[in-house]
């Protein structure tokens, strides 16, 4: 495996996880809410005062800024001439279509496309819906189910492995990559050992990738790799290095966000029996729900950017090479883009979130996690007449400014 690769993660794995020590202590010093898990996983008190004291926020700490209104995430996530997702080094994420601007993102965008057609998502649904009904066999009879372990978390993986070619069996090894990899909260001491763990990871990941790589060059294949490597082969515009950070952002992006998507909407459910009882009666509003969730319970916390040239927002001037940290979560909470913005209304109709991102950047993998969750959540939906906390279950979240969701939800079905 090439050395500067391997390097180039290394550098961006301590940059992103020093920026989030930095990210973390604003959450902590600008509210208390946060100091529990319970309000770790509903920061949205703390939105909404961000919303209506600083909705435009310098941390005076460093140069960075912060929005909380939907117009201002929307234009710092969308608006390519003053917003760049280009990392500080040209290190590996910058290889990808996360952190490319045109005209290399262009470039990026238009062969990965190729690996996520409309027809080969459709194509996918039978095999996914046989991969949750395989899920749930496994857990059948039984009273309480540890829905993150046994199903929303299982259920993207294989699916992401499947769709690059690889074996699912190691979908084991794959999470445990992937964890690695999603920041979660660390203290400044546990700060060395959580840049080596996640590097260990990289470095796995990028062997077994290579490895992968070079085997199905002399067998290619109907998957995603397959596809890009004859794209790459006849086209002549992907490297081998950003094939590699490719597959690796789509093992993490294409599962982390799955899963907590799925687990959010568990959760809703749980919470609010009315809602769980509506879409038993009628299983046609599960994609309503879907989106809903996207919104209230959005996978993806906070997006950022680099301010590219001199602009303003909120009365504010943002200088360049100044980072922005978009805060998606609060976004889809904004009062004044929705009416009755914290309440869940699956009705709601339209339902412009920004769950997904927005503009050039907007998901690739959008369609394939909204066909995921609706068929996990309609097989969930079949299988069980009545799910349930499990008593004394206490709220265990993702420790993490960017990912929102939950390491484990235990539920009672029957």
């Amino acid at each position: 495996m090439n050395r500067s690769l391997k390097k180039d993660w290394q550098i961006e794995r301590r940059n992103v996880l020093m920026s989030q020590t930095n990210i973390e202590r604003l959450l902590s010093s600008e509210t208390s809410m946060l100091h529990t898990e319970d309000n770790e996983y509903n920061p949205f008190s703390w939105y909404k005062r961000m919303r209506e004291t600083s909705p435009v926020y310098l941390d005076p700490h460093q140069e960075i800024w912060n929005v909380f209104l939907y117009d201002d995430v929307k234009r710092v996530i969308s608006d390519k001439d003053y917003f760049s997702s280009k990392r500080d080094d040209p290190q590996l994420l910058s290889r990808t279509v996360l952190s490319a601007d045109p005209p290399d993102h262009t470039r990026l965008r238009s062969l990965v496309n190729k690996a996520f057609t409309p027809r080969m998502v459709a194509d996918w649904e039978p095999r996914i819906q046989a991969i949750a009904d395989d899920l749930l066999e496994q857990v059948s009879g039984q009273p309480m189910i540890e829905l993150v372990e046994h199903f929303s978390s299982p259920l993207p993986v294989m699916v992401i492995a499947e769709l690059l070619g690889i074996p699912s069996s190691d979908r084991k090894q794959f999470k445990e990559w992937s964890n690695s990899i999603v920041i979660e909260s660390s203290s400044q001491e546990e700060l060395s050992y959580a840049i080596n763990k996640r590097n260990r990871a990289i470095s796995e990941l990028l062997e077994y990738f290579d490895s992968v790589i070079e085997e199905k060059r002399k067998d290619l294949k109907e998957d995603i790799i397959s596809v890009l490597i004859q794209a790459t082969e006849n086209e002549g515009k992907l490297v081998k290095e950003e094939l590699l950070a490719f597959c690796i952002i789509l093992l993490v992006a294409g599962n982390e966000t799955t899963t907590n998507l799925i687990s959010n909407a568990v959760y809703t459910f749980m919470e609010n029996k009315t809602i769980w009882e509506k879409v038993k009666q009628n299983a046609d509003l599960v994609p309503n729900v879907i989106e809903e969730v996207l919104r209230y319970r959005s996978p993806v916390r906070a997006l950022t950017r680099k301010v590219k040239a001199e602009t303003t927002i909120g009365g504010h001037v943002l200088k360049p090479n100044h980072t922005v940290i978009a805060w998606i979560g609060s976004a889809n909470r904004d009062e004044k883009k929705f009416s009755h913005s914290e309440d869940f209304d699956f009705s709601r109709d339209p339902n412009p979130h920004l769950a997904f991102g927005n503009g050039i950047h907007f998901c690739l993998g959008a369609p394939l996690a909204r066909l995921e969750a609706k068929i996990a959540l309609t097989r969930l939906i079949n299988s069980y007449s009545d799910i349930s906390f499990q008593e004394g279950y206490k709220i265990d979240p993702i420790r993490s400014p960017f990912i929102y969701g939950l390491k484990s939800l235990p539920i009672l079905v029957n």
